[in-house]
């Protein structure tokens, strides 16, 4: 039996586990390195591995979940973090 495979032979679907990869990925380059961009990869697989998950029965949904939340948590705070650059050197301008 398959490491990814439970008790009733159910697997996990691969694309969960790599979503939830990218998205602690994105956190530690967010937090380290400033970088937010890995988030977009952490999104995208996390959408299309809940419509495969649907599609083929799988397990693993938890995981996409948690990768979709950190990854738009991300991009909310990198909108933020932006916007207020944005407005400091607007003001900092005037």
């Amino acid at each position: 039996m398959s490491e990814l495979q439970t008790y009733r032979g159910t697997r996990y679907n691969r694309l969960a586990i790599l979503s939830l990869g990218f998205a602690v990925l994105a956190t530690i380059g967010t937090v380290f390195l400033g970088v937010a961009v890995i988030a977009v990869f952490a999104v995208g697989a996390g959408h299309v591995s809940l419509n495969q998950i649907r599609l083929r029965r799988e397990r693993g949904r938890g995981l996409a979940v948690t990768a979709l939340a950190i990854g738009y948590a991300i991009a909310v705070f990198a909108l933020i973090s932006a916007l207020s650059f944005a407005a400091g050197y607007v003001f900092r301008q005037q």
